[in-house]
């Protein structure tokens, strides 16, 4: 057995997978509830004793991963802070080889596994969550650079001198307007801006989502549908100029964000091309991920170790 942790914003998924790929056991935790990953990893070999697997190793997905240090290095998504030692960490705390990768990279690497990928060797896995992450493969290969943070899509400015990011500090990047953070960050702009009649000022009791947001638009609230055709037009854009630097064959979107409205898929899809040159043009498909989310970054994330053992 494998197993494969998928650390994230919000959530931390995990689970054990066997040599055929099979996802035997999952299950997830809130990241935020652990003040050091020490204590979440801690936890999840707790849980995992229960079942008494024969472990060979671990793989982790992570924001802001570095490969070859085996760290986690100031990730603006996280609530942990400078460089973490997690593969050494991990390791120790459960007595075999562990491997970290961006979280992005390990969700490519299980899309090209076992999802729409499979028959890819050029394409671009974007991943819409807490954070807005990219996995690249260009010839067959992972992207990873010098360093191991090649493809931070996510913080390319698609906004001269706009929105300030929580985290980072730099303005206008694509983090900022077309993750679940920044989709709700524009619907609360909006809502400042007019006073129409909106059924999420309704919904002052509850912190508002981006589930909430669409089935607001899904049910033809004006503010809801402006947010998301607003963040349409960021991404496309965003997803244009992408293509434009590796020519995929297609590119792959991932994440929560991507299942709340066809609507709002089909619009980044026509901004997309409405951005790209002649060449281009309707030759790269956008597609949904064909795996469920926790199972693509699962499965990269323990193929990790496989490639390592191979």
């Amino acid at each position: 057995m494998v197993l494969g942790i998928d650390i994230g914003g919000t959530n931390t998924k995990f689970g054990l997978v066997n040599t055929k790929g099979e996802i035997v056991y999952q299950s997830s935790l809130p990241t935020t509830d652990f003040a050091a990953p020490a204590d979440l990893l801690k936890r999840i070999h707790q849980l995992i004793q229960e079942l008494e697997p024969e472990l060979n190793g671990v793989g982790i997905g992570a924001p802001n991963a570095n490969f070859a240090r085996g760290t986690i290095e100031y990730a603006p998504n996280l609530s942990w802070t400078g460089i973490i030692p997690v593969t050494k960490i991990a390791s120790e705390i459960f007595n075999v080889p562990s491997r970290i990768t961006n979280d992005a990279n390990a969700a490519a690497v299980g899309e090209k596994l076992f999802g729409a990928a499979k028959n890819m060797d050029d394409f671009i896995v974007i991943t819409l969550g807490t954070g807005v992450g990219a996995g690249i493969f260009a010839n067959g290969q992972l992207i990873t650079g010098k360093n191991g943070f090649a493809g931070e899509l996510g913080h390319v400015t698609v906004i001269p001198d706009g929105r300030m990011h929580h985290s980072t500090g730099l303005k206008g990047s694509l983090e900022s307007y077309a993750s679940a953070t920044g989709i709700v960050e524009t619907v609360n702009e909006f809502l400042k801006m007019t006073d129409k009649t909106s059924i999420l000022r309704e919904l002052k009791t509850k912190p508002l989502t981006t589930k909430l947001i669409f089935e607001a638009a899904n049910n033809g609230d004006e503010i809801a549908k402006q947010t998301l055709d607003y963040t349409a037009e960021i991404l496309g854009l965003a997803l244009a100029n992408f293509a434009l630097f590796s020519a995929p064959e297609a590119i792959i979107l991932f994440g929560g964000v991507t299942k709340g409205s066809d609507n709002f898929f089909e619009k980044v899809k026509s901004e997309m091309e409405k951005n790209l040159i002649i060449v281009f043009r309707d030759c790269i498909p956008v597609i949904k991920s064909e795996l469920p989310e926790s199972d693509a970054a699962i499965l990269g994330a323990a193929a990790l170790v496989w490639k390592n053992n191979t």
